[in-house]
C-alpha cells in the first residue's frame, strides 16, 4: 500500500545498491550518527536479502523497522531489477524475509541529488570558478559503468529530485580533432550517445577511436589500464584519451547546467572523476563547460564540483529520512508496508 503521507519509521536501514557494491547504514533515529558497516560485494551474495542478513543484521543488535534503498535499476511491475547485476528487489519478499515493516525504493541518482544538500566542505572539491546561488537548482552527473544524471529542483522551500535518462542524450563533434575521431565511434544505432564516451566503456571507446584516427593499433583494453597509463604520463594515446574524456564531460555537464538552469552548481559523482582528479583539475573540463555561446557569462557564474564523499548516496538518503517534509520525493508506487 502507498504511504506517501506517512513519515518513514526508525530504526531505518538505508542502502546504496549498485552493480558491484552495496553500501548500508542504520539510522537509530533522526539525530544519531549512522551505524556503518563494511561495503558488500554484490557478486559474493546470491540475493540482496541474503547480503543484508549476513552482512548487516547478523552484525548488530539494532533491528530496523523500515528500509530505504537507492538502487541502480528501474522499478517496474512491483519489482526492481538491477541494471548491471542479477539481484532483484521484490518488496513483498524483501519485507517477509527480513522481517521489516516498510520498504521505500529510490533511484540511485535521486539519492546522489539529495546528498548535495548535506555536503560539508571536505565532501567536495571545486573545479574552476563560479559561486552557487542559495536555494537554486542543481545537477548531478555521474560517469561510471554508465552515465547517471539527475537534477535537484528548488521550489517553494522544497527540494525535488528529478531522476532522468540524461546520460543517453546525443553527443556530436565540434572541433576538427573531434571530427577526425568521431568516425571511429559506433553509430550503428544512428547516433553516438553521451554515455558511449563519458563512462568506463566510454574511455575505452575514445582510446580505440584516437588510436585508429592516428593509424595505430589499440594496445590497451580496459578503462583502468588506460587511466593508469594516463596518470603515469607514459603513453601518449592514453594521455590524449583522458584529456578528451575530461573535455567531453565538461561539454555535457554544461549542456545539463543549461537544461536545469543549475545556478546552485553541477556536481560530478562516480569513481572515475576521483581517480583521474590530477588530470581533471588541469584539463579543459571547465573551459568546455563554459563554452556555451550566447550564455558564456551565465556558465562562468555556475560552479562545478567533484564529489569525493565516499558514501554520498547514503548521506542523501539520511538527509531525506531525517527531514522528509523538506523534500518533494514522490514515493507513489515505490513504498510498501506489511
Amino acid at each position: 500500500m502507498n504511504t506517501d503521507d506517512v513519515q518513514i519509521a526508525f530504526p531505518l536501514l538505508i542502502g546504496d545498491v549498485g552493480g558491484t557494491n552495496a553500501r548500508f547504514q542504520i539510522l537509530r533515529d533522526r539525530i544519531s550518527e549512522p551505524i556503518s558497516f563494511p561495503n558488500l560485494r554484490t557478486a559474493n551474495h546470491s540475493t540482496i536479502e541474503q547480503a543484508i542478513q549476513s552482512g548487516i543484521l547478523d552484525k548488530t543488535d539494532v533491528k530496523p523497522r523500515a528500509a530505504l534503498i537507492a538502487a541502480a535499476g528501474p522499478i517496474e511491475n512491483q519489482s526492481l531489477e538491477l541494471t548491471n547485476h542479477n539481484w532483484s528487489i521484490k518488496p513483498n519478499d524483501f519485507l517477509y524475509k527480513l522481517q521489516i515493516e516498510e520498504l521505500a525504493l529510490l533511484n540511485d541518482f535521486e539519492a546522489q541529488a539529495l546528498a548535495t544538500i548535506s555536503f560539508k566542505p571536505g565532501d567536495i572539491i571545486k573545479l574552476g570558478n563560479g559561486e552557487p546561488i542559495d536555494n537554486s537548482n542543481r545537477v548531478i552527473v555521474g560517469p561510471g559503468t554508465g552515465l547517471g544524471v539527475s537534477g535537484l529542483i528548488s521550489n517553494q522551500n522544497t527540494w525535488i529530485p528529478v531522476p532522468s535518462e540524461g546520460g543517453h542524450v546525443s553527443s556530436g563533434p565540434q572541433s576538427e580533432e573531434d571530427f577526425s575521431i568521431w568516425q571511429h565511434f559506433d553509430n550503428s544505432s544512428g547516433r553516438v550517445s553521451a554515455e558511449q564516451i563519458i563512462s568506463g566503456r566510454g574511455i575505452v571507446n575514445i582510446y580505440n577511436a584516437v588510436s585508429l584516427a592516428s593509424g595505430r593499433k589499440p594496445k590497451l583494453s580496459s578503462p583502468d589500464a588506460i587511466t593508469a597509463a594516463a596518470l603515469l604520463g607514459n603513453d601518449g594515446l592514453s594521455v590524449k584519451t583522458v584529456d578528451l574524456f575530461c573535455r567531453y564531460l565538461g561539454r555535457v555537464a554544461g549542456d545539463l547546467a543549461l537544461t536545469f538552469l543549475a545556478r546552485g552548481g553541477v556536481y560530478i559523482a562516480g569513481g572515475i572523476g576521483k581517480h583521474i582528479l590530477p588530470i581533471l583539475a588541469k584539463s579543459q573540463f571547465r573551459s568546455e563547460f563554459e563554452n556555451k555561446h550566447p550564455h558564456c557569462d551565465l556558465m562562468r557564474s555556475i560552479p562545478t564540483y567533484l564529489i569525493i564523499h565516499e558514501n554520498a548516496a547514503l548521506s542523501g538518503l539520511a538527509a531525506f529520512a531525517r527531514n522528509q517534509s523538506s523534500f518533494g520525493v514522490d514515493t507513489k508506487d515505490r513504498r510498501w508496508r506489511v
